[in-house]
């Protein structure tokens, strides 16, 4: 997580922190749906989230994965009966903080730490979304599961011996999920990295054992870590 988020997690924590407020979510549980009203804003405590949108025939596509220590701020502010654009959907059991949205909107009006620090969370969350979209379009199927599995190693990753370890469960179909393709394509693609020996995927954890080879693919810009990254 980045200074900033830090800073503003740790904000929110110090004002609304309450047990009684704590909703402790199922795998595979919906925290909310797209065009639901937005009557609490979350604050994960722990646990990993997908954020998403699911077009009309019924295929998904991942826009966030959220994992420990992250705020769920996912609609427009301070906007009169706001509603949800994306769905949340939880990928591991969570705990979540719940937060009244007009207390949470009247204290960012009324403190001007946590509005500074929710203006620079959300213009750091803009410039994510564009890169990422950039990405996604640039290097078409391939290359957008490339920089998927960059965005994962900045995430999520763990360095050992064998290279970075994404420390998080995901599916094939996860992946294609996140870059709107299909699961077929995403084997294909990760069988070929895999007989380069730039991955290996055991028990659906994914060792990224030649970041180089997949930066040099899609062009990287050695973009600042808080910006290359999935949450």
């Amino acid at each position: 997580m980045n200074e900033v988020q830090l800073s503003l997690y740790s904000l929110l924590i110090q004002h609304f922190f309450e047990t009684d407020k704590i909703e402790h979510i199922k795998k595979g549980t919906l925290l909310f749906q797209e065009k639901d009203p937005v009557q609490k804003i979350y604050i994960l405590l722990n646990g990993t989230i997908s954020l998403g949108r699911v077009h009309e025939k019924g295929k998904e596509f991942v826009i966030k994965i959220l994992h420990d220590e992250e705020l769920l701020l996912e609609y427009q502010l301070f906007k009169h009966s706001p509603k949800y654009y994306f769905f949340a959907k939880s990928l591991t059991d969570c705990d979540v903080l719940a937060i009244n949205r007009s207390e949470f909107e009247d204290l960012a009006l009324k403190d001007p730490m946590l509005l500074i620090s929710v203006t620079s969370w959300l213009s750091t969350g803009y410039l994510k979304a564009h890169m990422k979209c950039q990405d996604l379009i640039m290097n078409g199927k391939k290359g957008g599961l490339y920089s998927i599995l960059i965005r994962l190693c900045h995430s999520f990753g763990i360095k050992n011996k064998e290279g970075i370890l994404i420390d998080i469960p995901i599916t094939h179909q996860e992946l294609a999920n996140l870059t709107f393709g299909t699961r077929e394509v995403i084997q294909r693609i990760l069988k070929d990295l895999r007989e380069r020996e730039v991955i290996d995927y055991s028990n659906q954890k994914i060792t990224v054992k030649n970041l180089a080879y997949l930066k040099r693919a899609v062009d990287c810009q050695n973009c600042p870590v808080d910006i290359c990254g999935l949450n």
